[in-house]
Protein backbone atom coordinates (compact mmCIF):
# COMPACT_ATOMS: atom_id res chain seq x y z
CA UNK A 1 0.00 0.00 0.00
CA UNK A 2 1.82 3.25 -1.25
CA UNK A 3 1.46 6.10 1.95
CA UNK A 4 3.37 9.52 1.48
CA UNK A 5 2.61 9.62 -2.36
CA UNK A 6 3.13 13.03 -4.22
CA UNK A 7 -0.08 13.82 -6.71
CA UNK A 8 1.72 14.87 -10.65
CA UNK A 9 -0.93 15.82 -13.21
CA UNK A 10 -0.14 16.63 -16.68
CA UNK A 11 -3.25 18.26 -18.50
CA UNK A 12 -3.01 19.18 -22.28
CA UNK A 13 -4.45 22.70 -22.69
CA UNK A 14 -7.34 23.77 -25.24
CA UNK A 15 -6.26 25.99 -28.74
CA UNK A 16 -2.87 25.67 -27.16
CA UNK A 17 -1.25 24.78 -30.68
CA UNK A 18 -3.02 28.47 -32.03
CA UNK A 19 -2.17 30.28 -29.50
CA UNK A 20 1.75 29.42 -28.65
CA UNK A 21 3.37 31.11 -31.59
CA UNK A 22 2.11 34.56 -30.75
CA UNK A 23 2.19 33.65 -26.80
CA UNK A 24 6.15 33.21 -27.21
CA UNK A 25 6.64 36.05 -29.53
CA UNK A 26 4.89 38.06 -26.77
CA UNK A 27 7.26 36.97 -24.06
CA UNK A 28 10.91 37.08 -26.75
CA UNK A 29 9.83 40.91 -27.21
CA UNK A 30 9.03 41.35 -23.14
CA UNK A 31 12.36 39.59 -22.02
CA UNK A 32 14.17 41.55 -24.97
CA UNK A 33 12.63 45.18 -23.75
CA UNK A 34 13.83 44.26 -20.24
CA UNK A 35 16.46 47.18 -19.60
CA UNK A 36 17.37 44.52 -16.33
CA UNK A 37 18.25 41.36 -18.04
CA UNK A 38 15.57 39.55 -16.17
CA UNK A 39 14.84 38.77 -12.67
CA UNK A 40 17.82 37.70 -10.23
CA UNK A 41 19.18 34.41 -11.09
CA UNK A 42 18.99 35.36 -14.97
CA UNK A 43 22.15 34.30 -17.00
CA UNK A 44 22.91 34.70 -20.74
CA UNK A 45 21.51 31.38 -21.22
CA UNK A 46 18.32 31.75 -19.36
CA UNK A 47 16.19 34.65 -19.06
CA UNK A 48 13.56 34.50 -15.97
CA UNK A 49 10.64 37.09 -15.60
CA UNK A 50 9.60 39.34 -12.97
CA UNK A 51 6.73 37.57 -10.81
CA UNK A 52 4.46 39.78 -11.76
CA UNK A 53 2.90 37.88 -15.20
CA UNK A 54 -0.70 37.52 -13.71
CA UNK A 55 -0.52 41.69 -13.55
CA UNK A 56 1.22 42.94 -16.75
CA UNK A 57 -0.39 39.81 -19.02
CA UNK A 58 -3.98 41.32 -18.20
CA UNK A 59 -3.24 43.63 -21.14
CA UNK A 60 -2.60 40.77 -23.36
CA UNK A 61 -5.44 38.21 -24.53
CA UNK A 62 -2.89 35.13 -25.26
CA UNK A 63 -1.23 35.49 -21.88
CA UNK A 64 -4.65 35.98 -19.85
CA UNK A 65 -6.13 33.61 -21.47
CA UNK A 66 -3.37 31.19 -21.36
CA UNK A 67 -2.87 31.44 -17.18
CA UNK A 68 -6.29 30.91 -17.36
CA UNK A 69 -6.46 27.67 -18.60
CA UNK A 70 -3.56 26.85 -16.49
CA UNK A 71 -5.36 27.97 -13.44
CA UNK A 72 -8.27 25.52 -14.95
CA UNK A 73 -5.37 22.72 -15.47
CA UNK A 74 -4.32 22.89 -11.82
CA UNK A 75 -8.04 22.74 -10.76
CA UNK A 76 -8.62 19.43 -12.76
CA UNK A 77 -5.36 17.88 -10.72
CA UNK A 78 -6.69 19.07 -7.26
CA UNK A 79 -9.94 18.03 -8.15
CA UNK A 80 -8.37 14.39 -9.04
CA UNK A 81 -7.01 13.98 -5.46
CA UNK A 82 -9.12 15.64 -3.31
CA UNK A 83 -12.63 13.96 -2.46
CA UNK A 84 -14.83 17.42 -2.59
CA UNK A 85 -18.48 17.59 -2.35
CA UNK A 86 -20.01 18.71 -5.36
CA UNK A 87 -19.37 22.75 -5.88
CA UNK A 88 -17.17 23.00 -2.97
CA UNK A 89 -13.88 23.25 -4.87
CA UNK A 90 -15.93 26.17 -7.09
CA UNK A 91 -16.52 28.18 -3.82
CA UNK A 92 -12.80 28.19 -3.06
CA UNK A 93 -10.58 31.35 -4.26
CA UNK A 94 -7.57 31.15 -6.05
CA UNK A 95 -4.12 33.49 -5.23
CA UNK A 96 -1.52 33.07 -7.65
CA UNK A 97 1.73 34.42 -9.06
CA UNK A 98 3.30 33.68 -11.91
CA UNK A 99 6.20 34.23 -14.33
CA UNK A 100 8.20 32.90 -17.59
CA UNK A 101 11.47 31.64 -18.37
CA UNK A 102 13.11 31.45 -21.98
CA UNK A 103 15.79 29.10 -21.73
CA UNK A 104 18.94 28.64 -24.43
CA UNK A 105 20.78 26.15 -25.45
CA UNK A 106 23.24 24.90 -22.22
CA UNK A 107 21.24 26.86 -20.10
CA UNK A 108 18.89 25.67 -17.34
CA UNK A 109 16.73 26.79 -14.21
CA UNK A 110 18.32 26.04 -10.94
CA UNK A 111 15.80 23.59 -8.45
CA UNK A 112 13.62 25.70 -6.51
CA UNK A 113 10.27 25.13 -4.36
CA UNK A 114 8.00 27.28 -3.18
CA UNK A 115 6.98 28.55 0.10
CA UNK A 116 3.72 29.98 1.08
CA UNK A 117 2.68 28.17 -2.08
CA UNK A 118 -0.22 24.75 -1.89
CA UNK A 119 0.84 24.03 -6.43
CA UNK A 120 3.25 24.74 -8.84
CA UNK A 121 1.91 24.61 -12.53
CA UNK A 122 4.58 24.68 -15.01
CA UNK A 123 3.54 25.38 -18.53
CA UNK A 124 5.72 24.35 -22.05
CA UNK A 125 4.67 26.98 -24.66
CA UNK A 126 7.28 26.28 -27.01
CA UNK A 127 10.62 23.46 -26.69
CA UNK A 128 13.41 22.58 -28.89
CA UNK A 129 14.01 19.03 -30.90
CA UNK A 130 15.28 16.40 -28.20
CA UNK A 131 18.98 16.44 -27.88
CA UNK A 132 20.99 13.95 -29.52
CA UNK A 133 23.23 13.63 -27.01
CA UNK A 134 21.15 14.07 -23.79
CA UNK A 135 18.59 12.00 -22.93
CA UNK A 136 17.65 14.63 -19.94
CA UNK A 137 18.23 17.90 -21.75
CA UNK A 138 15.57 20.31 -20.98
CA UNK A 139 13.11 18.01 -18.62
CA UNK A 140 11.55 19.35 -15.68
CA UNK A 141 13.35 16.98 -12.42
CA UNK A 142 11.49 16.40 -9.75
CA UNK A 143 13.91 16.15 -6.68
CA UNK A 144 13.50 12.99 -4.26
CA UNK A 145 12.62 13.82 -0.92
CA UNK A 146 13.24 10.42 1.08
CA UNK A 147 16.56 9.85 -0.18
CA UNK A 148 18.67 12.23 2.58
CA UNK A 149 17.75 9.58 5.36
CA UNK A 150 17.52 6.33 3.58
CA UNK A 151 19.95 3.75 4.48
CA UNK A 152 20.47 1.60 1.02
CA UNK A 153 20.28 -2.30 0.81
CA UNK A 154 19.86 -5.07 -1.77
CA UNK A 155 16.84 -5.03 -0.38
CA UNK A 156 15.57 -1.34 -1.14
CA UNK A 157 17.42 -0.30 -4.13
CA UNK A 158 15.52 -2.05 -6.39
CA UNK A 159 11.71 -1.72 -5.30
CA UNK A 160 8.63 -1.34 -8.25
CA UNK A 161 6.69 1.29 -8.77
CA UNK A 162 5.48 3.33 -6.56
CA UNK A 163 7.63 2.27 -3.84
CA UNK A 164 11.24 2.74 -6.15
CA UNK A 165 12.95 5.25 -4.84
CA UNK A 166 14.58 8.62 -7.73
CA UNK A 167 14.11 11.64 -8.90
CA UNK A 168 10.88 11.90 -11.48
CA UNK A 169 11.07 13.42 -15.06
CA UNK A 170 8.52 15.01 -17.44
CA UNK A 171 9.49 16.09 -20.69
CA UNK A 172 8.03 19.55 -21.38
CA UNK A 173 5.58 19.30 -24.54
CA UNK A 174 4.01 22.53 -25.96
CA UNK A 175 0.69 22.90 -24.78
CA UNK A 176 0.51 20.63 -21.49
CA UNK A 177 1.17 21.64 -18.34
CA UNK A 178 2.64 19.90 -15.46
CA UNK A 179 0.83 20.40 -11.65
CA UNK A 180 2.38 18.91 -8.61
CA UNK A 181 2.95 20.30 -4.87
CA UNK A 182 4.86 23.65 -4.59
CA UNK A 183 6.76 21.76 -1.45
CA UNK A 184 8.75 19.58 -4.69
CA UNK A 185 12.09 20.71 -5.19
CA UNK A 186 12.36 20.53 -8.58
CA UNK A 187 14.57 22.12 -11.61
CA UNK A 188 14.74 22.49 -15.47
CA UNK A 189 17.90 20.02 -16.96
CA UNK A 190 20.62 21.88 -18.31
CA UNK A 191 19.13 22.27 -22.33
CA UNK A 192 21.52 20.67 -25.01
CA UNK A 193 19.44 20.91 -28.02
CA UNK A 194 19.54 24.14 -29.91
CA UNK A 195 16.47 26.20 -29.83
CA UNK A 196 14.51 27.59 -26.89
CA UNK A 197 12.45 26.27 -24.18
CA UNK A 198 9.89 28.85 -23.34
CA UNK A 199 8.14 28.17 -19.85
CA UNK A 200 5.09 30.07 -18.01
CA UNK A 201 5.22 29.12 -14.33
CA UNK A 202 2.47 29.78 -11.92
CA UNK A 203 2.60 28.86 -7.83
CA UNK A 204 -0.74 28.88 -6.33
CA UNK A 205 -3.06 28.64 -3.41
CA UNK A 206 -6.64 28.31 -2.88
CA UNK A 207 -8.53 30.08 0.18
CA UNK A 208 -11.87 28.73 1.37
CA UNK A 209 -14.99 30.69 2.84
CA UNK A 210 -14.67 32.03 6.08
CA UNK A 211 -10.61 31.37 6.02
CA UNK A 212 -8.72 34.93 6.23
CA UNK A 213 -6.10 33.47 3.99
CA UNK A 214 -2.56 34.76 3.71
CA UNK A 215 -1.41 38.13 3.01
CA UNK A 216 -0.41 38.87 -0.55
CA UNK A 217 3.24 37.82 -1.81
Amino acid sequence: MPIFASPFGVVPLPEAEARNPALCELLRARAGADARGGAPGSTPLCYLGADDLLEWGRGSADVSRTCTDILGGVLQVVDAVNTFAPGQLQSFTAQARGSFAIVRRDGNIPAVHFAQSAWCAVYCAASPPPSEVRQDSGVLRLYEGRLGTMFSDATNATMRGPFATGHCVWRPVPGSVAVFPAWLRHEIALLRAPGELILLRLRVRFVAPGQDGQANW
